[in-house]
């Protein structure tokens, strides 16, 4: 049984979302360290911190820890997300237990297209897409509305009010944006308009759901229904203070069991471990539709795995002990 925890974590350091004023989210990790390293210390562990920088060599400074287990809160370096899945690879190559997802399930997650493309391989529905660039805008197949992202980034980077386009102006000029300011190519995506949830998976290779929560918007009707970044980051934004996650979700049983079964399906697609979240949307035919697939999400309190958890009677060291749990165990 583990004794000494160590907490790898993204070190918050000025970078190229100042430029674009989106640094909140990369602070935002500061948060989960503090609650979990509290709950941790309530759980009776030996607790350090290990903060990760762009300078630091991963393999180096990890090979220094003298822990039982990883609480791996790293969410990779500003401008280079795939870095996220370098902390799982080496501690696996080490045998150092750590919470949450392998690198694979990580780089899957992250690349948005090729996630996209199993779920439809595995019969699971997802919105329509493509890939696109200013380059090859004259290629655009589908259907409008439709929401244009960055193709491999989390914390709703890049998502705003206007990211939500209805004509071929609007549409070009948000894929010239999303690459001129992140690079690559846009991820473009037929946009659905009903109601959106999201539901927390734990386990390894059995795995459970927290109960699923509805976000709920309360915006002007010429504001597009998303979770932008102002939803999540900016406390005196409109789209934060009309955004809402309800939890437990107001739903019927039939569709509880249809939200969990996708999920599940959806976590195991991916190879996920520990805890993971899934997103999920109805289309005008109320059809569930994954929109996201979250492997380690934020589980800062107040996020969506602690209001979740809350809602299933756990405290958050229970949310905590938990996680660990699922680190320790041999499938």
């Amino acid at each position: 049984m583990a004794k000494n925890v160590a907490i790898v974590y993204s070190e918050p350091v000025t970078s190229h979302y100042h430029a674009t004023g989106e640094e909140a989210a990369e602070a935002g990790v500061l948060n989960a360290l503090a609650a979990v390293h509290q709950a941790l210390r309530e759980l009776g562990y030996r607790v350090t911190r290990v903060p990760l920088a762009p300078q630091d060599s991963i393999p180096e400074k990890l090979s220094r820890l003298n822990a039982d287990l990883v609480f791996n809160l790293f969410e990779g370096f500003p401008g280079n997300p795939a870095t996220e899945a370098e902390v799982p690879e080496f501690l696996t190559r080490c045998g150092i237990p750590y919470t949450g997802c392998g690198a694979e399930s990580l780089r899957t997650a992250l690349n948005k297209p090729a996630t996209k493309t199993l779920l439809k391989q595995a019969g699971i529905p997802t919105p329509d897409f493509q890939l696109l660039t200013p380059d090859t805008i004259t290629d655009f197949r589908l259907n409008y509305p439709c929401i244009v992202k960055m193709s491999g980034e989390h914390a709703s980077h890049g998502l705003s009010e206007k990211s939500v386009v209805h004509d071929a102006a609007s549409l070009a000029e948000q894929v010239r944006r999303i690459v001129s300011l992140y690079g690559g190519s846009a991820l473009v995506e037929e946009f659905l308009t009903g109601r959106e949830f999201n539901i927390t998976v734990m386990g390894n290779s059995k795995c459970s759901v927290l109960p699923p929560s509805e976000i709920c918007y309360s915006l002007p009707e010429e504001m597009p229904q998303i979770l932008t970044f102002a939803a999540k980051w900016e406390e005196e934004s409109a789209y934060y203070k009309g955004t809402k996650a309800v939890c437990p979700a107001p739903i019927t049983p039939a569709l509880r069991r249809d939200i969990v079964r996708i999920a599940q399906k959806t976590f195991r697609l991916l190879g996920c471990r520990g805890y993971a979240r899934v997103d999920l949307r109805q289309d005008s035919a109320k059809r569930l539709n994954v929109i996201e697939v979250n492997p380690n999400p934020d589980i800062s309190p107040g996020t969506g795995a602690a209001l979740q958890s809350e809602a299933a009677g756990m405290s958050y060291s229970e949310l905590i002990r938990r996680i660990v749990n699922f680190a320790q165990e041999k499938d």
